[in-house]
């Protein structure tokens, strides 16, 4: 029996792995950024099989205090599988100039710790290459701060979703709950 075994044991660790789904990366999300805190950079493969919302930042915008309905979204999801990832830019001159600054600010005032990158333009020719996929994915290009776009687990179902839409509105949980529920 113990021979026997052995060479199930051994024909198991010979077998191709076979690549899921979940274990490869889609190009939507196949992008490098450097977190504002702790300043290390990451690849963003490694939210895959998550539902996503990202999301252009500015700490003196209008929509500012949206930061506390993302918070909120994040607090009230991720432990089922979802993230928000903020993106500070300065597009429509309303962010602060230092990565630091914008860093406490937002701990500060709203308490944001799910995950934010450094400073980069979201927008046009200059866009970060996140923003310019997304943009080309939807045929929606942020026209202001708080842009929002909901991606779904298989990494490719992205929805645009606008400014002036609260994050943590019915309409914004209903689709983040509905997009959970969904396997990649």
């Amino acid at each position: 029996m113990k021979l026997f075994s052995f060479f199930l044991f051994s024909a198991l660790l010979t077998l191709p792995l076979g690549a899921h789904a979940q274990d490869t990366c889609p190009t939507l999300l196949d992008h490098e950024f450097t977190r504002l805190s702790p300043g290390k950079s990451e690849n963003l493969c490694q939210y895959r099989g998550k539902v996503i919302l990202v999301v252009n930042t500015a700490s003196r915008c209008g929509f500012t205090p949206q930061f506390e309905g993302l918070q909120k979204l994040y607090n009230r999801y991720r432990a089922k599988g979802f993230t928000v990832l903020g993106f500070p830019s300065n597009d429509f001159n309303q962010e602060l100039a230092e990565g630091k600054d914008i860093a406490s600010f937002c701990k500060l005032n709203y308490g944001v710790d799910f995950p934010m990158f450094e400073k980069s333009s979201v927008r046009g020719a200059k866009a970060n290459s996140f923003h310019q996929a997304l943009t080309r994915a939807t045929g929606s290009e942020p026209s202001w701060n708080f842009h929002k776009y909901l991606i779904a687990r298989d990494g490719k179902t992205v929805i645009p979703l606008e400014s002036r839409i609260e994050p943590d509105s019915r309409e914004v949980r209903t689709k983040i709950e509905a997009m959970l529920e969904q396997r990649g």
